[in-house]
């Protein structure tokens, strides 16, 4: 007989780990209905077994998605989840319960579309919006109030308003947007993003909101958190009204339903008509109309006893795993696709699915020509869930990743780290196209007029292999390709040449350092006055940088090891690239060598001009406040940082403090 205790020890560790890679990571491994099995089990079992301590256990509260890096924030009303359900038959007994509860009310729901999507609160203070916050934990959530300022759709000021008003709703991503950002991924051979949400929910934790606001977000707003004065609602399907009068973006439709049957009856509809909303919705959230009635209802520890969410069944369909197709990214990176016989699923045609890794590949013992059960919920690339075995073809082989990678002509091995392959040949045509288009990428070198179609003939004509052939490029040679003209060769070399000039972390970032992002070059040029600095660093001194962990200390070191990398940087210096930190040309500044961590909302400055004013003097800025940080620049409603930043005894300015530090 099992036991029991090991049981829900296991479900605890499991479901606290799967927690952690979707609210934190954004990065979930298993679907909703998986994890909400996973949930229900460990709710049975700890019913059954009430001597376990419940206190830590994830039944009794909000998953967490605050991180480090930003500022907490408290949420004036809880900011609670919603129990959930796929069963037509547990709504039902749902709308029972209230009825036994309010015997002598006819009891009127909100039904509305469950957008799938990253929760928001917005906060409008005297009808000016001040502050964005994720849900967190439920009490408290990460400050995101600049990412979400570059939503277009969210009014900065509204009319006739309560002096205080916590807007709540789902940050979301259209879906013609996410396949526009994943087609330029595919095109880059990098990796591609799972869903629209994990996307979203990526982009809104971005430490940059310039890079945020190259990823298009929207917004829908459906509710309401603390309100004073606090009589203002008198009804859920009041909030509708007086949001759409304000010029919030609002539900694209919703029902009010007399009774339960007729509330499960508009879910029916909804079902049929959510393939044409704008926004991801993966269910419908049924609510209790009346305040008052909520009130009574009441809460548990971390959902409304008053409303529920109806989850709908994945979209799945059986069809032929035609093949598995390899492709290769900017480092090298073999990725696994999924060719598949085309089949009807969720509204599109799916012939397409990411496989990973070989390691998902194994544990699913996919092959082709086998029939595979595809699922599409709320996904725009779909997955591949499992085999039927009963289809299988009596010939068929396991799908050996190495001997295809071989079969293919590929020169590439697994990374004894994790559970990629790579090219081993820099020489690999398809490598080298990935490569110099990251290089000319926008958050990399930002070389204009250099887009994919050249890249390949640059690559195909043997023009260009690395980078550093870019700068010796001619007018001459530029007129080869096809569909250029003078005009656009002068064009090209001219934006070629500019990029000389790039900043350090650019250029760091554009050479394709495995796992080193756009964040980790700038901590790199902020910690180290030259690229031949950091290639000189040991790991210990690379593992030092804020940012830069063990994994990613090892790869810059290995890269700078590599002789065929050093010979690169030689021509790069060669070519008059800038190879030297900003700070050297700020050495003498006023704020020479100075860390900077910002929190709160400045009276006149945005946080990016503060941090060009303290780049500029020869400071530098961090996420962070330790024992490094010589200042705190801290602004209207800071929070923790203020208060650790105390306790170490750092320096805290206002505005007019800093600028009369940059005058001195």
């Amino acid at each position: 007989m099992p036991d029991p205790e090991k049981e829900i020890s296991k479900l605890r560790a499991e479901i606290a780990q799967h927690d952690r890679l979707y609210y934190k990571a954004a990065q979930p491994m298993i679907d909703d209905q998986a994890y909400d099995r996973l949930k229900t089990r460990l709710a049975e079992l700890e019913a059954a077994h009430p001597e376990f301590d419940l206190e830590a256990s994830p039944t009794q509260f909000v998953g967490d998605d605050r991180l480090e890096a930003f500022e907490s924030y408290r949420h004036r009303k809880p900011m609670l989840s919603l129990d959930n359900t796929y069963s037509s038959e547990e709504l039902i007994e749902f709308g029972r319960r209230l009825e036994r509860l309010f015997p002598e009310q006819k009891l009127t729901y909100l039904v509305e579309p469950k957008i799938d999507g990253v929760a928001v609160s917005l906060t409008y203070e005297d009808g000016q919006f001040v502050r964005a916050v994720s849900r967190g934990n439920g009490i408290e959530g990460d400050d995101i109030t600049r990412n979400v300022r570059t939503i277009e759709a969210i009014p900065d000021s509204i009319t006739d308003a309560p002096a205080v008003l916590e807007v709540r709703g789902e940050v979301y991503m259209r879906h013609e947007a996410f396949e526009k950002i994943n087609h330029a991924r595919e095109q880059a051979g990098e990796p591609l993003y799972a869903n629209p949400r994990n996307l979203a929910a990526g982009t809104i934790k971005l430490l940059d909101p310039a890079e945020a606001r190259q990823r298009p977000l929207n917004c829908i707003l459906y509710g309401i958190g603390a309100c004073e004065p606090g009589n203002y609602f008198s009804a859920q399907s009041d909030i509708q009204t007086h949001l759409k009068a304000w010029g919030f973006p609002v539900l694209e439709k919703y029902w009010l339903a007399d009774g339960i049957a007729q509330a499960w009856k508009s879910i029916e509809e909804l079902d049929t008509l959510r393939q044409g909303f704008a926004y991801p919705t993966d269910g419908a959230v049924v609510k209790l109309d009346p305040f008052a009635l909520q009130e009574e209802a009441g809460y548990t520890s971390k959902a409304p006893r008053w409303a529920i969410a109806y989850k709908f069944e994945a979209e799945r369909a059986e069809t032929r795993l035609k093949e598995i197709s390899l492709q290769i990214g900017r480092t090298g990176a073999v990725t696994p696709v999924a060719i598949l016989e085309p089949v009807q699923l969720a509204g599109t045609i799916v012939s397409r699915a990411t496989l990973h890794n070989e390691d998902e590949i194994c544990r699913k013992d996919l092959r082709p020509g086998d029939t595979v059960l595809v699922q599409k919920a709320g996904e725009i690339i779909p997955q591949v869930l499992s085999v039927n075995l009963d289809k299988r073809p009596a010939d068929s082989q396991p799908f050996d990743f190495g001997e295809h990678i071989r079969a293919l002509g590929l020169d590439a091995s697994r990374d004894p780290s994790q559970a990629v392959w790579r090219i081993n040949s820099k020489d690999d045509p398809i490598r080298q196209q990935r490569a110099l288009q990251h290089f000319a990428s926008r958050a990399c070198m930002d070389i204009d007029h250099l887009g994919t179609a050249v890249v390949e003939q640059l690559v195909q004509r043997g023009l260009a292999k690395t980078p550093a052939d870019l700068y010796s490029l001619s007018e001459v040679e530029v007129l080869q390709l096809d569909k250029f003209a003078e005009k656009s060769a002068e064009n090209l070399i001219a934006a070629i040449a500019a990029s000389k000039q790039r900043e350090l972390w650019q250029l760091i970032h554009g050479i394709g350092i495995p796992h080193v992002g756009k964040q980790s070059a700038k901590d790199l040029e902020a910690n180290f006055d030259s690229l031949d600095a950091i290639a000189d660093a040991t790991e210990e001194q690379l593992e030092a940088v804020d940012g830069i962990g063990s994994i990613m200390a090892q790869s810059i070191h290995a890269w700078f090891d590599d002789s065929t990398n050093q010979a690169l940087i030689e021509q790069l210096k060669a070519c008059g690239l800038n190879l030297a930190s900003s700070r050297q040309a700020t050495a003498d500044g006023a704020l020479a060598g100075k860390v900077f961590v910002l929190t709160g909302s400045l009276p006149e400055l945005t946080r990016d001009e503060a941090t060009q004013m303290i780049e500029a003097a020869g400071g530098r800025t961090s996420s962070s406040v330790s024992k490094k940080t010589d200042y705190l620049l801290a602004g209207e409603a800071a929070g923790s940082k203020y208060a650790k930043a105390e306790k170490l005894g750092i320096p805290i300015l206002d505005e007019a403090a800093f600028r009369e530090l940059l005058r001195q």
